[in-house]
């Protein structure tokens, strides 16, 4: 099991790493109008979202079943039913960027840099939830 553990967490600092710069990517790529740094922006997020962050997400739930399936880690308990209801929330929100990736692909997103901003914060909410549930185990 302490392999299956630590792979979970790494795989999930690798999400997370994603879930933290792409958001940023898509700030700087929102305020330029320089045509070679749009195209840059472009690549950089797309190399990032199908490179590095949707490995690491799916990476990062095959582990965490396999540990509580496989395990019974948290098994029955309503600290892995919240930290499950985080978890399905980072999946929306991974997809959610996806779809603005496209958005950005296309040139026509909607968003404005400050939207962008405050839409990057979001993953640091649930990072400091599911931590704090699975170390404190709460309830």
């Amino acid at each position: 099991m302490p392999w299956v553990k630590s792979l979970h967490i790494v795989f999930m600092v690798t999400w997370f790493a994603g879930l933290f710069y792409l958001p940023r990517l898509f700030v700087y790529h929102a305020m330029t109008d320089e045509a070679t740094s749009i195209e840059r922006f472009k690549v950089m997020e797309r190399k990032l979202y199908y490179g590095i962050m949707t490995p690491g997400a799916v990476l990062t739930i095959v582990f965490g079943l396999w540990l509580w399936l496989g395990y019974g880690t948290g098994a029955g308990t309503r600290w892995m039913l919240a930290k499950l209801a985080l978890v399905l929330l980072l999946i929306g929100y991974h997809f959610f960027c996806g779809m603005l990736l496209d958005a950005f692909k296309h040139d026509c997103n909607t968003r404005s840099h400050v939207w962008l901003r405050w839409f990057n914060e979001a993953p640091v909410l649930a990072l400091v939830g599911i931590v704090t549930l699975v170390v404190v185990q709460p309830f």
